[in-house]
């Protein structure tokens, strides 16, 4: 039966098109039910509170495409006027998946805040892992995240 299958195959294989897959994922981690950055969790509480805080959804800003959502009128204020410093790093993508060199989905629950900047990942292992040595992981990711996010969509 395999003996048929390849030569039938093999006449046809040229006749198929390859086709590219546009991508799907986007440059900022949204909600995929309600298109909110980093699943609604306000991204200056990271830096102001204890934990994370979910944001409002009468509190909010639009940057980079993306409505972000915020626990406060204050904290979002302080987003607006720098919005890199506050935003998660590499769109909120996993970092340790980022500095080994491929996108992963993260857990806005599962970060760290390093050198005043929002490392979002995966799991906690991946975290661990990032923490083992975070200056040569971030610039890993770093150099990684700038080839990675030209293949991303903007929305």
């Amino acid at each position: 039966m395999l003996a048929f299958v390849l030569p039938l195959f093999g006449a046809f294989s040229g006749a198929i098109a390859p086709v590219r897959a546009q991508s799907v994922v986007t440059a900022i981690v949204t909600d995929p039910l309600t298109g909110i950055a980093i699943f609604g969790m306000d991204p200056v509480s990271y830096f102001v509170e204890p934990a994370p805080l979910l944001g409002r959804g009468d509190i909010e800003y639009v940057w980079g495409g993306v409505a972000w959502n915020f626990a406060s009128a204050a904290n979002r204020d302080i987003f607006m006027r720098a919005p890199e410093t506050y935003a998660p790093q590499f769109g909120g993508h996993g970092a340790m998946a980022m500095a080994r060199g491929f996108l992963s989905d993260s857990d806005p629950r599962i970060y760290t805040v390093f050198k005043q900047r929002l490392y979002l990942f995966y799991s906690p292992g991946n975290r661990e892992a990032f923490l083992l040595a975070p200056d040569a992981a971030a610039i890993k990711a770093e150099e990684n995240w700038q080839v990675l996010s030209k293949t991303l969509s903007t929305q």
